[in-house]
Parts: structure tokens; sequence; C-alpha cells
């Protein structure tokens, strides 16, 4: 049992640190993890100043039980854990940058295309719902199903442009991608400053204030990624703030914008999303 998260490291600093403690201290306390998070995140913050450039993973997990089976010991020693740190190059490109309207920058990536995938991921109790737990094993069977995708000769020029999954839960509920989160547009929603439907996104920086964004809740499935909380926060005192709304299939024709995010890679904007019956919804791109 036990979590991790995943930093981008640039000139020996945490990007998002304040995002990456906040998940320490949830996950810590959701899990019954012992953790001084104050203290870990003084040995993260060392630890990048060292690396300079690049990414840090950190895994937490339960220390060892002497209960057999699934349990654990409800007292000091059962809320020990063990903590592991590996530093890796950076292998994303942040060098295209978007300002929020916060006046923070986050890495946007060129347009790809995206896929509805036929695998589903589970519905959780609360609190376990939302954790980037290290228990994500229908995350990992979907991840192998779009590099399958990509794989496929009959797909090559699909799988030139494929960049994520879309992904159902259990109650077929639009969630998340394979390694990201999701925001989307309809086409009923409103645009702001009376931009017209063509000229939203002759530029990036409009990219994230034009339009009503809604994102799917993380209430019974799904990861609380650190830059979809970074959006919401950013856009909350705009003129359109995040909504946190479902996903269904029935909405899936009506996007008419949409994209992946996650705290490494930034905003990954989508060009077009393929479903499940074949039919491709186009988006204009970035």
């Amino acid at each position: 049992m036990g979590f991790f998260t995943t930093m981008g490291i640039i000139d020996g600093l945490i990007l998002w640190s304040d995002y990456h403690y906040q998940r320490l201290v949830s996950h810590a306390k959701a899990l019954q993890l012992n953790i001084s998070s104050e203290e870990l995140l003084a040995v993260l913050q060392l630890y990048a100043q060292q690396l300079e450039q690049g990414m840090l993973k950190l895994v937490v997990s339960r220390a060892a039980q002497n209960v057999r089976g699934y349990g654990y010991t409800p007292s000091a020693d059962g809320s020990d854990c063990e903590i592991w740190l590996k530093a890796t190059a950076m292998r994303v490109s942040t060098a295209l940058q978007l300002s929020l309207p916060d006046g923070n920058l986050v890495p946007i990536q060129p347009n790809a295309s995206a896929i509805c995938l036929a695998s589903q991921i589970a519905c959780l109790p609360p609190p376990l719902a939302g954790l980037k737990s290290l228990n994500r094993l229908d995350n990992v069977l979907a991840s192998g199903e779009l590099q399958r995708i990509k794989a496929e000769p009959l797909a090559s020029k699909l799988a030139s442009t494929l960049g994520e999954g879309l992904l159902r839960d259990m109650s077929g509920q639009w969630v998340e991608g394979t390694m990201s989160n999701v925001f989307y547009q309809l086409a009923e929603a409103p645009l702001s400053e009376s931009k017209t439907a063509s000229s939203v996104h002759k530029d990036n920086e409009n990219y994230l204030t034009t339009g009503q964004w809604y994102t799917p809740s993380m209430a019974q499935s799904g990861v609380a990624g650190v830059m979809r909380q970074v959006i919401i926060d950013a856009l909350s005192t705009t003129q359109y703030p995040v909504i946190i709304r479902s996903l269904q299939d029935e909405d899936l024709p009506k996007v008419t914008q949409l994209f992946f995010c996650n705290a490494l890679r930034g905003i990954m904007p989508m060009s077009s999303l393929t479903l499940l019956s074949g039919d491709v919804v186009d988006f204009e791109s970035v």
C-alpha cells in the first residue's frame, strides 16, 4: 500500500511544489502513513538543487508488516513507511509554454489526437478515489491497450499523431487519460469576450480563458492530478471558472475542445477524438 508523485525539476526548483506537498499530506492521511511531509519536502528540494534539470519520482510504501494477508497493524509501527526516490532526465519537451491567468507558466505540447479506449478503470470508495496510489493496475492495462493501438500496422495514420487515450470508469463515465486528466468544452457553452468559434484559438494566450471548460469529478474514480488542480485554481477568478461535470457518451459528439494535462507535460491539446464507434470528432487546432 502506498502512493507516488512525479515532479519536474527546472533550474533546481520543483515545479508546483506546493501542490506536490499537498499530495504528500492528503495521501499520507488517507492511507494512514506516518510521514513528516515538511521534512520530506525539504529533502526533495535538496535533491532538486543537485539535479538542476530533470524529473524526481517519489514512491512511498507502507513498511513490512507482521500481519499476514491484506491487513496491517493499527499502531505507530503499522504506519511506518519506506520511501524511494529516483532521478531521471526530463523526457518531455517543456520549451513551449502557456501563461496562466495567475501569471504562472505551464508547458503546452503540440497538437495530437486522442482515442476512446475500451479499457475501464475501477470505481473506488472515499478516501481512495482520486489518489495516485500504487494499486492502479487498471491504468496499467489501459496504457497497454493504447500502446497496442499505436503499434497496429493498419492504424499507422492514426498512430502517428495519437497522444492519449480517454478512459471510462465502471459506471460508464469518461474520467481521464491513461496518464493525465482531461478538460473539455461543449458546443452549447458560452464564449468569453464576444469571441467567435472561428477566432478562439488563433494564439495560445487565450486558449484557457476563452469559453467554458469542464473537467470530470474525481469523487469515485480517477487520479486528482497536480496540473488539474493548478488549472482549476488559475481559472477560479476568471469569467468562466472550471466546472466539475461528468462526461457521458452522449456528450462526446458535442465536444468542441479537449485537452489532457499532467504535471510534467503540462497541457496537451487534442485536434481530434476517435470514438468507440470509429467516428471522429474534430477540434480546432491550437
